[in-house]
């Protein structure tokens, strides 16, 4: 056992993802004795970059697009703008047509009415008028509940009436987004891209198509304001300014440890067991970030549990799809055919690719349903180094495509290699419709990265589930798994906590709070209050 774990530290952290070490970090600051430990030899989790082509070509193989990354309240508190920089393009959102027509969406409201208005005025105006409204409830409402513990439901809707900005918020988060979206948008395109924009929120159609949208991503996708930034040299690096924070602050950190349990004594969680027996104690706190499944049922045990967890527990919901990753290594940087239509959609952070109308997305929708390979090859692209150069080599490109996929389909016998050759070919062949150069010579390196391996790799997402949890109603905000546990002592404060998976650091943000309310740690920072931001 290495000699960092001989000891008892006030707090243990197991897994060093982003939430780990942002709630390592402020435990460590406010004076505490804090270990994180990890299973793997690296960390950072989802925020992962790899030299997986050719050297100096920078992959991000899990996350990419950060939402909002530098305005959050733990990038400020924790002074990661001197370690960590954010690169936030003009242009967010783009979608070529193989008709030559491009939609793009910026920062700039008349630039993107616009673009809009080119396909349906209407739309434009449709756009025009919820813009003003979302501007002002992403702000007011939506940022500081994604940083704040949700309220109690009953409460929550009496702040949220109280104004016509809640009003609306409201009335939005109990519709299907894609009754939404075909009520306010005329044009097949408009209506694509929207929905793009909303399923990148951590949706796809399958969430989409979902009775609710609780935390309003419905609303946050007619807001420019607010929006997807990009790590600069890649994602990792928030994970290593994270980690210098937390080393700074006079945190512990152990790789390649191997939990058994987590120690309950006298109904209170009182350190964790290691594969070889030895056990590491916490004063005061043990904090998970792992998925629900390992931390209840493998770390803990069932018989631990109170029966009404336990039936929270069964009725967890996971992510029922997968990715399938294709990243390439370029000599030039795709030029989409309809960069003549507009030229900006050649600089737009994230593309929507293969589907021209509604049937197609609902078509791919359907065959992964039915855990079939999509006959529609639909995926999200980007031109990465063309707005982060430091992510290729000097006049050399990156840029990737992820598409949906059931985690295990129904391959008819074909062999998963063949397959994933196949399909990534296939991948290939359509974004060369839209860019003709993505081909050749001009490809001089390919990776391809499904479920199957990451699930491997990163066992928090079991069955390919990047998010370690479905984004529905219940389970991102009124019934979600943090941030206290039934078990004295215990914390949860990973992905299947509020706000829910993907990169947002709200989970280790908040439950920063709790537990220094709970210990009596002192609080350097000033939390984010949602009942505090809606009553005003």
């Amino acid at each position: 056992m290495a000699a960092a774990l001989e000891k008892t530290y006030d707090g243990i952290i197991i897994g060093a993802g982003h939430h780990g070490l942002v709630l390592g970090s402020y435990m460590a600051k406010a004076g505490l004795d804090v270990l994180v430990v990890e299973r793997r030899l690296k960390y950072g989790g989802g925020l992962c970059t790899e030299e997986s082509t050719l050297p100096g070509f920078y992959h991000n193989l899990h996350s990419i697009n950060h939402f909002h990354i530098s305005e959050t309240p733990w990038f400020k508190d924790l002074g990661l703008e001197d370690r960590v920089d954010y690169i936030t393009p003009r242009y967010e959102f783009g979608q070529p047509h193989l008709d030559g027509s491009a939609l793009v969406f910026g920062r700039d409201l008349e630039e993107t009415v616009a673009n809009v208005a080119r396909f349906s005025k209407k739309d434009a105006d449709t756009f025009r008028e919820w813009n003003r409204k979302a501007e002002s409830i992403t702000r007011e409402i939506f940022l500081p509940e994604r940083y704040s513990e949700p309220l109690p439901r009953e409460q929550r809707e009496k702040l949220l009436n109280r104004t016509q900005s809640g009003r609306d918020f409201l009335e939005m988060t109990l519709r299907q987004p894609l009754d939404v979206v075909n009520e306010l948008f005329e044009n097949e395109h408009v209506k694509l891209l929207f929905l793009f924009k909303v399923s990148l929120f951590g949706t796809w159609l399958v969430d989409t198509m979902s009775k609710t949208s609780p935390m309003g991503s419905i609303i946050r996708a007619f807001d420019l304001e607010s929006g997807y930034q990009l790590c600069k040299g890649g994602s990792f690096n928030l994970a290593r300014g994270l980690m210098e924070t937390f080393i700074a602050a006079g945190g512990r950190y152990q790789p390649q440890v191997a939990i058994d349990k987590i120690i309950i004594e006298g109904g209170r969680a009182t350190g964790i067991q290691l594969a070889d027996g030895k056990t590491v104690r916490a004063r005061q706190f043990v904090a998970s970030t792992l998925d629900v499944s390992q931390t209840f049922e493998g770390l803990i045990g069932r018989s631990q549990m109170p029966s009404a967890f336990l039936q929270k527990l069964d009725n967890f919901k996971p992510t029922t799809w997968s990715l399938f990753g294709v990243h390439l290594a370029l000599a030039e940087a795709p030029h989409l055919t309809a960069g003549a239509f507009d030229p900006n959609v050649n600089r737009t952070l994230k593309w929507s690719l293969g589907a021209e109308t509604m049937e197609d997305l609902f078509s791919a929708f359907a065959d992964v349903n039915a855990n079939k390979v999509p006959e529609i090859v639909q995926f999200g692209s980007g031109p990465l180094s063309v707005i982060d150069p430091t992510q290729a080599p000097p006049g050399k490109h990156t840029t990737y495509c992820w598409h949906v996929m059931p985690f295990d389909p129904d391959l008819g016998g074909q062999k998963y290699e063949d397959f994933k050759e196949e399909f990534s070919e296939k991948i290939i062949e359509v974004f060369a419709r839209y860019a003709p150069n993505v081909s050749g010579k001009n490809i001089l390196g390919k990776y391809v990265y499904t479920g199957r391996e990451y699930a491997d790799e990163i066992i928090n997402m079991s069955k390919g589930d990047i998010f370690m949890g479905a984004f529905n109603a219940e389970q991102v905000m009124y019934n979600h798994f943090g941030y206290r546990t039934p078990v004295k002592g215990l914390y949860m404060a990973g992905s299947a906590a509020h706000p829910g998976g993907a990169i947002s650091g709200g989970a280790g943000y908040i439950t920063a709070s709790i537990i220094a309310d709970d210990t009596g740690a002192k609080k350097w920072w000033k939390p984010w209050d949602a009942a505090e931001a809606l009553e005003g």
